[in-house]
Protein backbone atom coordinates (compact mmCIF):
# COMPACT_ATOMS: atom_id res chain seq x y z
CA UNK A 1 0.00 0.00 0.00
CA UNK A 2 1.22 3.39 -1.05
CA UNK A 3 1.84 5.32 1.89
CA UNK A 4 -0.28 8.42 2.76
CA UNK A 5 1.78 11.30 2.45
CA UNK A 6 2.98 9.55 -1.13
CA UNK A 7 -0.71 9.22 -2.56
CA UNK A 8 -1.20 13.34 -1.30
CA UNK A 9 1.85 13.90 -3.15
CA UNK A 10 0.90 12.63 -6.23
CA UNK A 11 -2.58 13.99 -6.45
CA UNK A 12 -0.98 17.34 -5.92
CA UNK A 13 1.06 16.86 -8.39
CA UNK A 14 -1.52 16.20 -11.12
CA UNK A 15 -4.37 18.59 -10.27
CA UNK A 16 -2.34 21.83 -11.98
CA UNK A 17 -0.97 19.46 -14.40
CA UNK A 18 1.98 21.55 -14.59
CA UNK A 19 0.11 25.28 -15.41
CA UNK A 20 2.98 27.73 -17.32
CA UNK A 21 5.44 24.57 -17.33
CA UNK A 22 6.58 23.53 -14.10
CA UNK A 23 7.34 19.89 -13.38
CA UNK A 24 6.67 17.17 -14.73
CA UNK A 25 3.45 15.44 -13.39
CA UNK A 26 3.31 11.52 -11.70
CA UNK A 27 1.48 8.68 -13.03
CA UNK A 28 -1.53 6.14 -13.48
CA UNK A 29 -6.38 5.51 -14.49
CA UNK A 30 -8.87 4.09 -17.37
CA UNK A 31 -12.41 4.42 -19.16
CA UNK A 32 -15.91 2.53 -19.03
CA UNK A 33 -15.97 -1.38 -20.07
CA UNK A 34 -12.27 -1.44 -19.89
CA UNK A 35 -11.80 -5.09 -18.70
CA UNK A 36 -9.13 -5.78 -16.26
CA UNK A 37 -7.85 -8.91 -18.43
CA UNK A 38 -7.10 -6.50 -20.98
CA UNK A 39 -4.62 -4.63 -18.70
CA UNK A 40 -3.06 -7.74 -18.16
CA UNK A 41 -2.73 -8.97 -22.06
CA UNK A 42 0.10 -7.79 -24.19
CA UNK A 43 -0.36 -4.83 -25.52
CA UNK A 44 -1.90 -4.58 -28.91
CA UNK A 45 -0.12 -2.67 -31.72
CA UNK A 46 -0.49 0.93 -31.80
CA UNK A 47 -3.19 1.76 -34.70
CA UNK A 48 -1.97 3.21 -37.60
CA UNK A 49 -1.39 7.33 -36.96
CA UNK A 50 -3.74 9.16 -38.37
CA UNK A 51 -3.37 12.35 -40.31
CA UNK A 52 -3.31 15.48 -37.90
CA UNK A 53 -6.13 17.86 -38.32
CA UNK A 54 -5.37 21.76 -38.24
CA UNK A 55 -8.93 23.36 -38.50
CA UNK A 56 -9.39 26.65 -40.25
CA UNK A 57 -8.29 29.66 -38.80
CA UNK A 58 -9.87 33.55 -38.85
CA UNK A 59 -5.89 34.65 -39.72
CA UNK A 60 -3.08 33.77 -40.98
CA UNK A 61 -0.27 33.34 -38.44
CA UNK A 62 2.48 35.85 -39.84
CA UNK A 63 -0.26 38.49 -40.23
CA UNK A 64 -0.38 38.43 -35.84
CA UNK A 65 3.74 38.05 -35.59
CA UNK A 66 3.49 34.24 -35.27
CA UNK A 67 5.50 31.74 -37.83
CA UNK A 68 3.78 29.08 -39.66
CA UNK A 69 7.18 26.91 -39.76
CA UNK A 70 7.27 27.16 -35.82
CA UNK A 71 3.89 26.20 -35.44
CA UNK A 72 4.86 22.75 -37.34
CA UNK A 73 7.19 22.57 -34.23
CA UNK A 74 4.54 22.53 -31.54
CA UNK A 75 2.42 20.02 -33.65
CA UNK A 76 5.53 17.82 -33.86
CA UNK A 77 6.20 17.92 -30.19
CA UNK A 78 2.27 16.96 -29.20
CA UNK A 79 2.36 13.83 -31.95
CA UNK A 80 5.97 13.12 -30.55
CA UNK A 81 3.92 12.85 -26.83
CA UNK A 82 1.38 10.46 -29.15
CA UNK A 83 4.10 8.42 -30.39
CA UNK A 84 5.88 7.99 -26.87
CA UNK A 85 2.38 6.62 -25.55
CA UNK A 86 2.49 9.65 -23.24
CA UNK A 87 -1.16 10.93 -24.32
CA UNK A 88 -3.79 8.96 -26.35
CA UNK A 89 -4.73 12.37 -28.53
CA UNK A 90 -4.19 16.22 -27.98
CA UNK A 91 -6.07 19.20 -29.44
CA UNK A 92 -4.14 22.68 -29.19
CA UNK A 93 -5.14 26.13 -30.15
CA UNK A 94 -3.13 29.41 -30.29
CA UNK A 95 -4.91 32.73 -30.45
CA UNK A 96 -3.62 36.20 -31.26
CA UNK A 97 -4.58 39.61 -30.84
CA UNK A 98 -8.18 38.01 -30.29
CA UNK A 99 -8.06 35.29 -33.69
CA UNK A 100 -7.02 31.89 -33.56
CA UNK A 101 -3.92 31.49 -36.10
CA UNK A 102 -3.69 27.49 -35.07
CA UNK A 103 -6.13 24.80 -34.27
CA UNK A 104 -4.35 21.47 -34.13
CA UNK A 105 -5.59 17.94 -33.45
CA UNK A 106 -2.91 14.82 -33.20
CA UNK A 107 -3.46 11.39 -32.10
CA UNK A 108 -6.62 9.49 -31.27
CA UNK A 109 -9.91 10.51 -29.51
CA UNK A 110 -10.05 6.73 -28.53
CA UNK A 111 -6.62 4.19 -29.28
CA UNK A 112 -8.62 1.19 -29.15
CA UNK A 113 -10.97 1.86 -32.15
CA UNK A 114 -8.00 3.90 -33.53
CA UNK A 115 -10.78 6.58 -33.99
CA UNK A 116 -9.01 9.77 -34.91
CA UNK A 117 -8.36 13.09 -32.68
CA UNK A 118 -10.68 15.81 -34.05
CA UNK A 119 -10.43 19.44 -33.48
CA UNK A 120 -14.18 19.26 -32.15
CA UNK A 121 -13.63 16.74 -29.90
CA UNK A 122 -15.53 17.03 -26.53
CA UNK A 123 -13.04 16.89 -23.27
CA UNK A 124 -13.79 16.71 -19.60
CA UNK A 125 -11.95 19.84 -18.23
CA UNK A 126 -12.68 19.80 -14.86
CA UNK A 127 -10.54 22.58 -12.88
CA UNK A 128 -10.67 24.68 -15.81
CA UNK A 129 -14.90 24.98 -14.92
CA UNK A 130 -13.21 27.30 -12.15
CA UNK A 131 -12.85 29.99 -14.31
CA UNK A 132 -16.23 29.73 -15.79
CA UNK A 133 -17.56 29.71 -12.42
CA UNK A 134 -15.56 32.89 -10.84
CA UNK A 135 -16.88 35.24 -14.19
CA UNK A 136 -20.19 34.27 -13.22
CA UNK A 137 -19.50 35.09 -9.69
CA UNK A 138 -18.01 38.39 -11.00
CA UNK A 139 -21.38 39.26 -13.57
CA UNK A 140 -23.13 39.10 -10.12
CA UNK A 141 -20.57 41.13 -8.58
CA UNK A 142 -21.36 43.97 -11.72
CA UNK A 143 -24.86 43.43 -11.05
CA UNK A 144 -24.63 44.39 -7.34
CA UNK A 145 -26.18 41.28 -5.89
CA UNK A 146 -23.13 40.11 -4.22
CA UNK A 147 -19.79 41.72 -2.85
CA UNK A 148 -16.51 40.20 -2.60
CA UNK A 149 -16.81 41.30 1.92
CA UNK A 150 -20.00 39.88 1.55
CA UNK A 151 -20.09 36.76 4.23
CA UNK A 152 -20.82 33.32 2.49
CA UNK A 153 -23.31 32.75 5.16
CA UNK A 154 -25.63 35.81 3.92
CA UNK A 155 -26.00 33.44 0.48
CA UNK A 156 -26.24 29.79 2.37
CA UNK A 157 -26.73 29.75 6.14
CA UNK A 158 -25.26 26.96 6.77
CA UNK A 159 -21.60 28.60 6.62
CA UNK A 160 -22.81 30.74 9.55
CA UNK A 161 -20.52 29.24 12.45
CA UNK A 162 -17.82 27.59 10.99
CA UNK A 163 -14.79 25.88 13.30
CA UNK A 164 -11.67 24.79 12.65
CA UNK A 165 -9.22 21.74 13.09
CA UNK A 166 -6.68 22.93 16.06
CA UNK A 167 -3.91 20.85 17.53
CA UNK A 168 -5.16 17.56 18.81
CA UNK A 169 -7.65 17.49 16.47
CA UNK A 170 -9.58 19.66 18.48
CA UNK A 171 -12.06 22.31 16.69
CA UNK A 172 -11.79 26.52 17.64
CA UNK A 173 -14.04 28.63 16.23
CA UNK A 174 -12.79 30.40 12.93
CA UNK A 175 -12.15 34.38 13.79
CA UNK A 176 -14.52 35.03 11.52
CA UNK A 177 -16.78 34.35 8.53
CA UNK A 178 -15.17 32.92 5.34
CA UNK A 179 -15.98 35.56 2.55
CA UNK A 180 -16.70 35.64 -1.16
CA UNK A 181 -13.09 37.09 -1.74
CA UNK A 182 -12.06 34.12 0.26
CA UNK A 183 -13.75 31.57 -1.38
CA UNK A 184 -12.38 33.09 -5.29
CA UNK A 185 -9.03 32.99 -4.10
CA UNK A 186 -9.15 29.83 -1.91
CA UNK A 187 -8.58 31.54 1.31
CA UNK A 188 -11.37 29.98 2.84
CA UNK A 189 -10.07 27.33 5.10
CA UNK A 190 -11.55 24.51 2.88
CA UNK A 191 -10.24 21.63 0.86
CA UNK A 192 -10.88 18.84 -0.87
CA UNK A 193 -11.29 15.24 0.73
CA UNK A 194 -9.11 13.58 -2.15
CA UNK A 195 -5.71 16.05 -1.42
CA UNK A 196 -6.13 16.63 2.60
CA UNK A 197 -5.22 13.14 4.22
CA UNK A 198 -5.81 14.75 7.87
CA UNK A 199 -8.71 15.26 10.41
CA UNK A 200 -10.71 17.30 7.30
CA UNK A 201 -9.92 15.15 4.11
CA UNK A 202 -10.89 12.08 7.08
CA UNK A 203 -14.16 14.13 7.42
CA UNK A 204 -15.04 14.83 3.84
CA UNK A 205 -14.47 11.60 3.14
CA UNK A 206 -17.06 9.81 6.15
CA UNK A 207 -19.65 11.85 5.48
CA UNK A 208 -19.32 11.57 1.89
CA UNK A 209 -18.63 15.22 0.79
CA UNK A 210 -18.79 15.37 -3.17
CA UNK A 211 -15.94 16.73 -4.91
CA UNK A 212 -17.96 16.83 -9.20
CA UNK A 213 -15.29 13.89 -9.75
CA UNK A 214 -17.78 10.69 -9.50
CA UNK A 215 -21.90 10.17 -9.40
CA UNK A 216 -23.83 11.52 -6.45
CA UNK A 217 -27.53 11.76 -6.13
CA UNK A 218 -27.20 14.54 -3.83
CA UNK A 219 -28.08 17.73 -5.35
CA UNK A 220 -26.08 21.30 -5.27
CA UNK A 221 -27.43 22.51 -2.11
CA UNK A 222 -27.20 19.12 -0.43
CA UNK A 223 -23.64 18.66 -1.02
CA UNK A 224 -22.56 22.37 -0.30
CA UNK A 225 -24.51 21.91 2.91
CA UNK A 226 -23.11 18.60 3.98
CA UNK A 227 -19.74 20.52 3.15
CA UNK A 228 -20.80 23.34 5.63
CA UNK A 229 -20.95 20.64 8.68
CA UNK A 230 -17.09 19.84 8.19
CA UNK A 231 -14.26 21.54 10.21
CA UNK A 232 -12.05 24.11 8.14
CA UNK A 233 -8.03 23.29 7.64
CA UNK A 234 -7.34 26.80 8.61
CA UNK A 235 -8.67 30.36 9.64
CA UNK A 236 -10.16 32.11 7.01
CA UNK A 237 -7.89 34.14 4.96
CA UNK A 238 -4.87 32.90 6.70
CA UNK A 239 -3.89 30.08 4.22
CA UNK A 240 -3.94 28.95 0.92
CA UNK A 241 -5.59 25.28 0.34
CA UNK A 242 -6.92 24.06 -3.06
CA UNK A 243 -10.53 22.93 -2.25
CA UNK A 244 -13.90 22.88 -2.98
CA UNK A 245 -14.98 26.76 -2.46
CA UNK A 246 -15.86 26.73 -6.71
CA UNK A 247 -18.23 24.27 -5.54
CA UNK A 248 -19.47 26.56 -3.05
CA UNK A 249 -19.88 29.61 -5.33
CA UNK A 250 -21.91 27.83 -7.93
CA UNK A 251 -24.50 26.94 -4.66
CA UNK A 252 -23.92 31.13 -3.91
CA UNK A 253 -25.01 32.01 -7.95
CA UNK A 254 -28.06 30.30 -7.46
CA UNK A 255 -28.97 31.90 -4.47
CA UNK A 256 -27.82 35.61 -5.76
CA UNK A 257 -29.21 35.13 -9.06
CA UNK A 258 -32.51 32.98 -8.05
CA UNK A 259 -31.30 30.23 -11.28
CA UNK A 260 -30.03 27.17 -11.20
CA UNK A 261 -26.65 27.15 -11.57
CA UNK A 262 -26.20 25.19 -14.80
CA UNK A 263 -29.15 26.96 -16.42
CA UNK A 264 -27.27 30.16 -15.27
CA UNK A 265 -23.85 29.14 -17.08
CA UNK A 266 -25.83 28.07 -20.45
CA UNK A 267 -27.72 31.09 -20.52
CA UNK A 268 -25.57 33.75 -19.52
CA UNK A 269 -22.28 32.73 -20.70
CA UNK A 270 -22.24 29.58 -22.97
CA UNK A 271 -25.25 30.83 -25.22
CA UNK A 272 -23.68 34.68 -25.45
CA UNK A 273 -20.65 33.29 -26.52
CA UNK A 274 -21.95 30.62 -28.81
CA UNK A 275 -19.69 27.90 -26.84
CA UNK A 276 -22.37 25.44 -28.50
CA UNK A 277 -20.64 22.04 -26.70
CA UNK A 278 -20.29 23.41 -23.25
CA UNK A 279 -22.11 21.59 -20.21
CA UNK A 280 -22.57 19.55 -17.19
CA UNK A 281 -23.33 16.44 -19.54
CA UNK A 282 -22.70 15.08 -22.85
CA UNK A 283 -25.91 14.41 -24.84
CA UNK A 284 -26.27 10.87 -26.50
CA UNK A 285 -25.84 12.45 -29.93
CA UNK A 286 -22.74 13.94 -28.67
CA UNK A 287 -21.21 11.22 -27.04
CA UNK A 288 -19.10 9.53 -29.68
CA UNK A 289 -17.44 13.10 -29.65
CA UNK A 290 -16.40 12.19 -26.01
CA UNK A 291 -12.64 11.56 -25.56
CA UNK A 292 -11.37 8.79 -23.98
CA UNK A 293 -9.37 9.24 -20.56
CA UNK A 294 -6.17 7.36 -20.54
CA UNK A 295 -3.68 6.47 -17.45
CA UNK A 296 -0.23 5.10 -17.40
CA UNK A 297 0.62 1.75 -17.74
CA UNK A 298 4.33 0.94 -17.21
CA UNK A 299 5.79 -0.09 -19.87
CA UNK A 300 2.86 -0.51 -21.85
CA UNK A 301 2.24 2.75 -22.35
CA UNK A 302 -1.02 4.19 -21.34
CA UNK A 303 -4.51 2.30 -20.79
CA UNK A 304 -7.95 3.82 -20.99
CA UNK A 305 -9.57 4.78 -17.30
CA UNK A 306 -12.05 2.36 -15.95
CA UNK A 307 -15.24 3.44 -14.66
CA UNK A 308 -15.79 3.82 -11.56
CA UNK A 309 -11.68 4.23 -10.78
CA UNK A 310 -9.79 5.15 -7.67
CA UNK A 311 -6.51 5.93 -6.65
CA UNK A 312 -5.64 6.25 -3.44
CA UNK A 313 -8.49 8.86 -2.00
CA UNK A 314 -9.21 9.86 -5.36
CA UNK A 315 -12.05 8.25 -6.76
CA UNK A 316 -13.59 9.30 -10.31
CA UNK A 317 -16.11 8.54 -12.65
CA UNK A 318 -14.88 9.67 -16.56
CA UNK A 319 -17.95 8.36 -18.21
CA UNK A 320 -21.30 7.63 -15.52
CA UNK A 321 -20.52 11.03 -14.24
CA UNK A 322 -21.02 13.27 -17.47
CA UNK A 323 -24.62 10.86 -18.18
CA UNK A 324 -27.80 13.37 -17.96
CA UNK A 325 -29.51 13.33 -15.47
CA UNK A 326 -27.48 15.70 -13.11
CA UNK A 327 -28.45 17.07 -9.58
CA UNK A 328 -24.79 18.44 -8.22
CA UNK A 329 -23.34 21.25 -10.90
CA UNK A 330 -19.98 21.42 -9.28
CA UNK A 331 -18.65 24.69 -10.10
CA UNK A 332 -14.88 23.52 -9.42
CA UNK A 333 -14.84 20.54 -12.24
CA UNK A 334 -17.94 19.48 -13.49
CA UNK A 335 -17.84 21.26 -17.32
CA UNK A 336 -17.00 19.28 -20.38
CA UNK A 337 -15.91 21.61 -23.74
CA UNK A 338 -13.51 21.92 -26.53
CA UNK A 339 -11.17 23.84 -27.65
CA UNK A 340 -13.07 26.02 -29.61
CA UNK A 341 -15.64 26.84 -26.96
CA UNK A 342 -12.87 27.22 -23.92
CA UNK A 343 -11.34 29.60 -26.68
CA UNK A 344 -14.27 31.95 -26.98
CA UNK A 345 -14.59 31.85 -22.88
CA UNK A 346 -10.51 33.02 -23.12
CA UNK A 347 -10.88 35.73 -25.68
CA UNK A 348 -13.32 36.85 -23.74
CA UNK A 349 -10.54 37.18 -20.77
CA UNK A 350 -8.32 38.62 -22.89
CA UNK A 351 -10.70 41.14 -24.91
CA UNK A 352 -11.82 42.72 -21.41
CA UNK A 353 -14.78 41.00 -20.89
CA UNK A 354 -16.23 41.11 -24.43
CA UNK A 355 -16.08 38.94 -27.40
CA UNK A 356 -18.06 39.74 -30.68
CA UNK A 357 -19.93 42.35 -29.18
CA UNK A 358 -21.06 40.32 -26.06
CA UNK A 359 -19.93 42.08 -23.10
CA UNK A 360 -19.98 39.81 -19.97
CA UNK A 361 -17.44 41.55 -17.56
CA UNK A 362 -16.13 45.43 -17.23
CA UNK A 363 -12.43 45.89 -18.12
CA UNK A 364 -11.90 46.61 -14.28
CA UNK A 365 -13.69 43.55 -13.01
CA UNK A 366 -10.53 41.33 -15.51
CA UNK A 367 -7.74 43.71 -13.66
CA UNK A 368 -9.48 42.75 -10.26
CA UNK A 369 -9.42 38.87 -11.49
CA UNK A 370 -6.04 38.76 -12.37
CA UNK A 371 -4.21 40.44 -9.67
CA UNK A 372 -2.71 39.25 -6.79
CA UNK A 373 -4.83 38.43 -3.83
CA UNK A 374 -2.11 35.90 -1.91
CA UNK A 375 0.77 37.95 -2.23
CA UNK A 376 0.13 38.32 1.94
CA UNK A 377 0.83 34.31 2.04
CA UNK A 378 3.90 31.80 1.04
CA UNK A 379 4.02 30.94 -2.48
CA UNK A 380 5.02 27.75 -4.37
CA UNK A 381 2.65 24.48 -3.46
CA UNK A 382 0.11 23.89 -6.34
CA UNK A 383 0.52 27.00 -7.52
CA UNK A 384 3.58 27.20 -8.66
CA UNK A 385 6.87 29.02 -7.88
CA UNK A 386 6.53 32.76 -9.07
CA UNK A 387 3.08 33.41 -9.01
CA UNK A 388 0.17 33.89 -6.93
CA UNK A 389 -3.53 33.51 -6.89
CA UNK A 390 -6.24 36.02 -7.72
CA UNK A 391 -10.20 35.42 -8.56
CA UNK A 392 -10.37 32.45 -10.07
CA UNK A 393 -6.61 31.94 -11.97
CA UNK A 394 -3.14 31.34 -11.49
CA UNK A 395 -1.26 34.75 -11.81
CA UNK A 396 2.65 35.14 -12.74
CA UNK A 397 4.39 37.44 -10.97
CA UNK A 398 8.18 36.58 -11.69
CA UNK A 399 8.78 34.82 -14.85
CA UNK A 400 12.19 33.74 -14.16
CA UNK A 401 11.23 31.86 -10.61
CA UNK A 402 8.71 29.92 -13.10
CA UNK A 403 11.46 28.61 -15.11
CA UNK A 404 9.30 28.67 -18.39
CA UNK A 405 8.65 31.30 -21.16
CA UNK A 406 5.95 33.58 -20.54
CA UNK A 407 5.12 36.95 -19.29
CA UNK A 408 4.16 38.67 -16.03
CA UNK A 409 0.25 38.84 -15.92
CA UNK A 410 -0.31 35.98 -17.48
CA UNK A 411 -3.03 34.10 -15.84
CA UNK A 412 -5.04 30.06 -16.59
CA UNK A 413 -5.77 27.31 -14.87
CA UNK A 414 -5.50 23.75 -15.86
CA UNK A 415 -7.70 20.73 -15.04
CA UNK A 416 -6.88 17.04 -13.44
CA UNK A 417 -7.51 15.16 -16.46
CA UNK A 418 -4.85 17.36 -18.38
CA UNK A 419 -6.74 20.47 -19.94
CA UNK A 420 -5.06 23.21 -19.65
CA UNK A 421 -5.08 27.28 -20.78
CA UNK A 422 -3.96 30.78 -20.04
CA UNK A 423 -4.09 34.41 -21.14
CA UNK A 424 -1.04 36.42 -21.53
CA UNK A 425 -2.40 40.20 -21.94
CA UNK A 426 1.47 41.39 -22.59
CA UNK A 427 1.97 39.26 -25.74
CA UNK A 428 -2.24 39.52 -26.80
CA UNK A 429 -1.90 35.79 -26.69
CA UNK A 430 -4.60 33.21 -25.64
CA UNK A 431 -3.33 28.95 -25.69
CA UNK A 432 -5.63 26.43 -24.88
CA UNK A 433 -4.42 21.98 -24.71
CA UNK A 434 -6.75 19.49 -24.69
CA UNK A 435 -5.93 16.12 -23.43
CA UNK A 436 -7.17 13.49 -20.97
CA UNK A 437 -4.62 11.13 -19.02
CA UNK A 438 -4.58 10.98 -15.58
CA UNK A 439 -2.88 11.28 -13.33
CA UNK A 440 0.65 13.63 -14.06
CA UNK A 441 0.37 14.49 -17.82
CA UNK A 442 3.22 15.73 -19.20
CA UNK A 443 1.96 17.23 -21.93
CA UNK A 444 1.49 21.10 -20.59
CA UNK A 445 4.81 21.40 -19.52
CA UNK A 446 6.23 20.78 -22.99
CA UNK A 447 3.23 22.82 -24.50
CA UNK A 448 3.93 26.05 -22.98
CA UNK A 449 7.85 26.23 -24.56
CA UNK A 450 6.37 25.21 -27.60
CA UNK A 451 3.68 27.94 -27.58
CA UNK A 452 5.89 31.15 -27.01
CA UNK A 453 8.92 29.99 -29.69
CA UNK A 454 6.30 30.09 -32.29
CA UNK A 455 6.70 33.88 -31.74
CA UNK A 456 8.39 36.28 -33.76
CA UNK A 457 7.48 39.74 -32.57
CA UNK A 458 7.27 39.98 -28.84
CA UNK A 459 4.90 43.57 -28.25
CA UNK A 460 6.04 43.61 -24.38
CA UNK A 461 10.01 44.20 -25.57
CA UNK A 462 8.94 46.13 -28.61
CA UNK A 463 10.01 49.56 -29.36
CA UNK A 464 7.52 52.26 -29.03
Amino acid sequence: MIPLKFRTLMVVSLVLVVLFGGQRGVRPHADPGYALAAQQAAPRPAPARPAATTAAANATPESVGISTERLGRLHAGMQAMVDRHEAGGIVTLVAREGKVVDLHASGFQDVESGRPMATDTIFRIASMTKPITSVAVMMLYEEGKLLLTDPVSKFIPAFTSMHVTGEGGALVPARREITIRDLLSHRSGLSYGFLNGGPVGDAYRKEGVPDGLTMTPMTLQEGIDKLAAQPLMSHPGAAWNYSLSIDVLGRVVEVASATSFDVFLRDRIFKPLGMADTSFDVPDAKWPRLATVYSPNGSRGIRPMRDPESFGNTHMSPGASYKAPKKYFSGGAGLTSTAHDYARFALMLAGGGVLDGVRLLSPKTIELMTASHTADLPGGGLIGNGANFGLGFRVVTDVATTQTAGSIGMYGWSGIYGTTFWVDPKERLVAILMVQRYPGSPVAAAFQPLVYQTLTQSFSTATP
